[in-house]
């Protein structure tokens, strides 16, 4: 399928849409009926009759004359560059980038249900849980399955790929956006992260959905967010631009966010025990296959199959059919659109058909993340062996070694130390520099097997009694950081379902 294509504009309809977007300062000596058939910030993308973006704080002028030899007829920029085509001076180039997307590519998002999720932690797990219950519709109504752009990966309908930003810059989200119509998907998952909500990369889309999952201390940084306020603030305005809001009850600040979400025309509301949400849960049940959740809508009681082991991930699922909810998705769809549902390198399971082993595989790589896994896991597998098998990496945080130390050697049974982007650093000196702080726990059931294919194998192969395994810090990576750069390597699931198959068939690890 080929991708789309942008729409010719009169170069005195974008001007005016610069003045609705409240950015335009001024233009001099412009033809207002010149045809511009191709907008862009990238340079190298230029062609015959395009209007150029000037944007970014490292913008050189060399960039413009490129754009103009390559064919641009005139030039957008919060600064005159002196240049022979018109100049559009705008106050806000940030804006100007999303205003000027949106009418090049014909707002997408105006024939497509966009829902999008942001939050502190869930976003990338709450967008694959909804995709899977948006795509059981999508198979039960005959039409093509939801477009979904994610911090790990994206998947428009003609293109799909590896993602570079949890939220891509705005010409490229309206043109994936553009794709997605064009190959006849009736809805786009995506996440909205703080600094697009910040920096309108989002501006001009429309969010059928617009989901909250909840709200921390992070991101705060010189080069991020300089305050938690202007954090939080960023993501709020996610409701700014959404038909339907979605909120978690059971986050902090919950009646910030609730006010600010009574703009949008509906509210669904979810909680893990809160029964006065319009989506919660009054029961859950820990099997080998996952969690069987009891949920209650505004519509139906029913249970749902999850194949998660952690009970935090339920308040994702929780989220993702408040999102339906508000959509107006069939019931049978949300019931049992989550089964196969997999987040790559997010508390992924790979159970043995014979129940004995659970298998995870988790991007957790700190130590409160570990803790807060292996201390779930604990809770909900209470009967079982924890076995985990992780590592550190090398050249940087490396806190990390005590804390995951620490993490594991108070809540596993068993533990395989080995390596995980170990860089500059030798991988036997951080794994002995993990198993001390095991040992400090008075933990002594540890070993180092610095191969990570290798160490997984064993993790599995020591295995006497129904266990959790776990595999945790590299995820869906398929890269290695060693001393001469990163290596090719293979992702932690395919390696630790390819051992739980050997071990269920009684075959050599």
């Amino acid at each position: 399928m080929q991708e789309t294509t942008q729409t010719a504009h009169a170069l005195g309809a974008l001007v005016e849409a610069l003045r609705v977007a409240n950015v335009f300062v001024r233009a001099d000596d412009y033809d207002a009926d010149a045809r511009i058939e191709f907008a862009t910030d990238n340079s190298q993308l230029s062609r015959a009759a395009t209007l150029f973006v000037c944007k970014g704080a490292s913008f050189k002028r060399e960039y413009l004359l490129q754009a103009i030899e390559a064919g641009a007829v005139a030039y957008v920029s919060e600064i005159d560059y002196g240049v022979d085509i018109p100049c559009i001076i705008v106050s806000d180039i940030r804006r100007t980038l999303g205003c000027l997307a949106d009418m090049a590519y014909d707002h997408p998002s105006g024939k497509v249900g966009v829902c999008a999720f942001t939050g502190t932690k869930g976003k990338t797990t709450s967008a694959y849980y909804l995709k899977g219950v948006l795509d059981a519709h999508a198979r039960l109504a005959g039409c093509h399955t939801s477009a979904l752009f994610s911090s790990v990966e994206f998947d428009d309908g003609v293109e799909s790929g590896i993602s570079k930003l949890t939220t891509p810059e705005s010409f490229e989200l309206e043109r994936r956006l553009s794709n997605a119509v064009v190959s006849g998907c009736e809805h786009v998952i995506m996440e909205a992260s703080s600094q697009a909500l910040k920096y309108e990369r989002t501006y001009g889309v429309d969010f059928a959905v617009g989901a909250f999952t909840n709200i921390g201390e992070d991101h705060i940084s010189p080069i991020e967010h300089p305050t938690f306020e202007d954090y939080f603030a960023s993501k709020l305005k996610i409701f700014k631009q959404s038909r339907a809001a979605v909120v978690n009850l059971d986050m902090d600040h919950v009646d910030k966010v609730l006010e600010a979400a009574h703009v949008c025309e509906r509210v669904v509301t979810y909680s893990l025990s809160n029964t006065d949400a319009d989506v919660y849960t009054t029961n859950l049940v820990h099997g080998p296959r996952g969690i069987v959740a009891s949920v209650v809508t505004p519509r139906f009681s029913r249970d749902v199959l999850v194949p998660t082991p952690v009970k935090f991930n339920i308040s994702n699922v929780l989220g993702a059919i408040a999102c339906a909810e508000a959509l107006g998705i069939e019931e049978e769809a949300i019931v049992h659109g989550f089964e196969q549902v997999r987040v790559p390198g997010r508390m992924e399971m790979y159970p043995t058909e014979s129940g004995t082993i659970v298998g995870v595989v988790d991007f957790a790589h700190n130590g409160m993340s570990l803790e807060t896994m292996l201390r779930d896991l604990r809770e909900n597998y209470p009967d079982r062996e924890l076995a985990v098998a992780f590592g550190a990496t090398g050249g940087k945080g490396v806190d990390r070694r005590e804390t995951m130390g620490i993490a594991a050697g108070k809540y596993a049974d068993r533990i395989v130390i080995t390596e995980d982007d170990p860089g500059p650093e030798d991988a036997q000196d951080i794994c002995q520099a993990i198993a001390h702080f095991v040992e400090e726990q008075g933990n002594h059931n540890w070993q180092i097997v610095v191969d990570r294919e290798q160490a997984i194998r064993t993790l599995v192969r020591e295995t006497t009694r129904p266990a959790v395994v776990i595999v945790t810090g590299k995820g869906c990576e398929t890269r290695m950081l060693r001393k001469n750069g990163p290596e090719p390597c293979r992702a932690d699931g395919p390696m630790l379902q390819e051992s739980l198959e050997a071990f269920e068939a009684g075959n050599p690890l």
